[in-house]
């Protein structure tokens, strides 16, 4: 799984060990600097409710522990704070023995040992993956209660601990337990795992009334949870009155439930079942309030189950109780919730027998400068004046098509009294095709591959089909002039050769005085051919662009008369007396045979202009050749045009 093995760095330079060891040799329990027991722990703004008093678990209870009877997504219950979408992403981990001990490390070093009772120091530490990296989080054990309650999240059973210190941990990132208030599902997912999140809304895809996308939807979801992955579930609240009010179904708004499994469950009893083999695409969820079910078809004590032999529903682990989770069929989650949310866990270890993907990983920031050549804070397509001013990426497919994860982050914003809540920026990227020999950084339009959506999330994430080529990422703020860090994440099935573009141009350098420096910058884009003869079903037919050295091939395409291309390459000119050449070649087994070519001068007063032109050959009396080609030129006397 990604990042699980990689090096984990301690969260404000507190070391774990070396903390408990100071406090076991100075025989105290141990205090947190970082995050003390005050009201500054609590809240980021207004005035506190009733007096909150910090207590450690031995002043709760007679026997704290950190698991009683093991981990289970049913230990959790939210308290006070809105953390809905906090407590579903937990019960989603519980589920995931993997990933709660990578959260939860030295879980058995940490609970409490009665036999033992000089060993215990007070002190805990999780792990959450945070911008790019794991990171250690330390804690003392001192939790807010209010008549001796925990007021935030607790466990079923009172003795039981481990979902109050990972919240207090959590909370102790986000700068205060108030900062956790209302936050995104997605987020908490992808702390625990690493993983990407992809988020999926329900009623834009009308997932409820087609059938064929929802069959597909279910396949991938199915595939997600059956490799580890996270899944969370949600009915969007439009209005503050909306907000966690529950519909007729027992379902509630605005609110956060848990995917705690996924399966094709099998109709019928006995043998009938075996031999009709009628499968229902099926879903179970958890409402993080330990209560509050749906009721309708498959509910717990739905006449539906009657259709499921008593074995099924035992490996189903279907109970009657209102312990706040039930079953759904996949269609009816497409009909009652708007959102789903899929962490994918992405495999990047060469040793697994499913897809390895390969992982570009960089960091960037939005910033501010007075020099536009040196600003990187543009803003979105919106504002053409300055939107090529921010940052720029550069990948590659290397296959005739490939599937492309990629997700960019920014980093996490701190609560604090003075600052408030750290609001996300509104951020998202576009995806260019750019020419096959791009080096240097773009500043015109080209063609938009695809584009991520704005939104003022932590992440966003964009899967998209695309072919063989080259292509420019180029991540931004909604607004120009907003400043911040981001992690940029792009996953492709061959490796991509990501990484920034810089330039603008091609450097100065002492060789320019004796060599030249380009004085023209042309594009040549070569659409398609006609009239090529290669055999009797077509050539396979290739194109290569020639300049002052330099050279662009294209894929072979194969069969045809009249291949499209749609290859392109830029050229920085230093002889603009010389032509641009572009010669078309025929793949053979044992030698490639040349079918003609066509040399281009770069007229300025022909810009954008689409040449349909005769193919000749390379003698140096040309004469027409059957086929014809249609080009494209952009050229400009300005290198930064391009």
């Amino acid at each position: 799984m990604i990042s699980t093995f990689s090096c984990v760095k301690s969260y404000e330079d507190q070391s774990y060990s070396a903390l408990k060891r100071a406090c076991l040799r100075r025989k105290v329990l141990f205090e947190d600097p970082h995050f003390p027991a005050t009201d500054d722990s609590l809240y980021y703004k207004g005035t506190p409710g009733p007096t909150v008093r910090w207590k450690r678990p031995k002043d709760i209870c007679d026997d704290p522990r950190l698991f009683v009877d093991g981990i289970s997504s049913h230990d959790l219950h939210q308290g006070q704070v809105g953390n809905c979408w906090f407590v579903a992403a937990c019960s989603s981990l519980a589920s995931r023995e993997a990933l709660w001990q990578k959260v939860i490390p030295d879980w058995k070093e940490q609970e409490w040992d009665p036999e033992n009772p000089d060993a215990y120091a007070g002190i805990f530490h999780f792990q959450f993956w945070r911008f790019g990296e794991w990171v250690d989080v330390v804690i003392d054990d001192r939790l807010p209660t209010v008549n001796n309650q925990l007021i935030y999240c607790h466990s079923n059973s009172r003795n039981e601990f481990w979902c109050a210190l990972v919240e207090k941990a959590y909370a102790k990132l986000a700068g205060c337990y108030q900062a956790l208030d209302g936050g995104n599902t997605a987020d908490a997912l992808v702390d625990f795992t690493g993983g990407v999140s992809e988020p999926i809304d329900l009623t834009e895809g009308d997932f409820a009334n087609d059938e064929a996308k929802r069959n597909q939807l279910f396949e991938r979801v199915l595939k997600v949870h059956s490799r580890g992955g996270l899944i969370s579930a949600s009915i969007k609240a439009v209005t503050a009155a909306d907000m966690e009010a529950r519909l007729a179904c027992g379902l509630v708004k605005g609110h956060a439930y848990a995917v705690t499994d996924v399966r094709k469950v099998r109709l019928g009893r006995g043998l009938l079942a075996f031999f009709k083999s009628e499968k229902l695409d099926m879903i179970r969820l958890r409402n993080p309030w330990g209560e509050r079910e749906w009721n309708g078809p498959w509910s717990d004590t739905s006449k539906e189950w009657k259709k499921v032999s008593k074995s099924e529903r035992e490996k189903m682990g279907v109970t009657v109780q209102d312990d706040g989770e039930f079953w759904m069929t996949f269609e009816d989650v497409c009909q009652y919730f708007t959102d789903i949310i899929k962490c994918r866990l992405i495999n990047t270890s060469y040793l697994s027998i499913h897809k390895t993907w390969e992982e570009a990983q960089l960091r960037g920031a939005w910033t501010r400068h007075e020099n536009p050549q040196q600003n990187r804070s543009g803003g979105c397509i919106n504002n053409k004046d300055t939107f090529f001013q921010n940052p720029q990426y550069i990948f590659e497919v290397k296959k005739p098509e490939d599937e492309v994860l990629i997700c960019i982050q920014q980093r996490p914003k701190r609560s604090t009294r003075r600052e408030g809540k750290g609001e996300n920026l509104a951020i998202g990227f576009d995806i260019y095709k750019v020419e096959e020999n791009r080096q240097y950084r773009m500043h015109s339009l080209q063609h938009k591959a695809a584009s991520s959506i704005y939104i003022n999330s932590r992440s966003v994430f964009l899967r998209t089909e695309q072919p063989e080529g080259r292509y420019v990422i180029i991540p931004t703020t909604f607004e120009p002039g907003h400043t911040g860090e981001f992690l940029l994440r792009v996953f492709t099935d061959v490796p991509s050769n990501c990484r920034e573009l810089r330039l603008d141009e091609p450097p100065h350098t002492c060789w320019s005085c004796l060599c030249g420096y380009p004085q023209q910058v042309t594009q040549v884009h070569v659409l398609q051919a006609a009239g090529l003869k290669g055999s009797a079903t077509g050539a396979n037919s290739y194109v290569i662009i020639k300049c002052e050295g330099e050279k662009v091939r294209s894929t072979v395409q194969k069969g045809t008369s009249t291949p499209e291309y749609n290859v392109k390459g830029i050229f920085y000119q230093k002889k603009l007396a010389q032509p641009i050449t572009v010669q078309i070649w025929n793949r053979r087994l044992l030698k490639d045979e040349f079918l003609g070519q066509v040399c281009l001068k770069t007229n300025p007063d022909d810009l954008q202009a689409l040449h349909t032109l005769h193919l000749q050959d390379r003698s140096r009396q040309p004469r027409d050749l059957p086929g014809t080609i249609a080009v494209r030129i952009l050229s400009s006397a300005s290198l930064r045009a391009v």
